[in-house]
């Protein structure tokens, strides 16, 4: 073999092996494509996309689409409501997009709820 294989995006071990179309591990049993090492090699991170399918970057500004209980505030935020420079982070329970909403202060929010602006 001339070509160098990734090594597992699970453990990490370099005695992954191609078989078809799949490249496996044999130390762990993971099993992946090459078509999706290949496009997170490029940017390095996870893709987030917004409830519409458009991909979100940090910075970015967003809007809420649907009306959100906010634990400890009688009205919530509402639908519509702008959300400006956001981040993205690696949060709990699939909250990804870390931001500071005016009248409410910092708080997380999912991708499934946003619209890019």
């Amino acid at each position: 073999m001339t070509e160098n294989l990734p090594p597992c995006p699970e453990c990490s071990s370099a005695y992954t092996y191609e078989m078809g179309a799949l490249l496996i591990c044999p130390e762990c049993g993971h099993e992946w494509s090459r078509a999706s090492t290949d496009s997170t090699a490029d940017t390095g991170d996870k893709v987030i996309k917004d409830s519409v399918g458009n991909v979100l970057a940090d910075g970015d500004s967003v809007t809420v689409i649907k009306t959100l209980k906010v634990k400890g505030n009688p009205t919530g935020i509402k639908a519509g409501t702008k959300v400006r420079n956001i981040r993205l982070v690696d949060g709990v329970d699939g909250h990804d997009i870390d931001c500071k909403i005016d009248g409410f202060g910092p708080m997380q929010l999912k991708s499934s709820v946003v619209k890019k602006a």
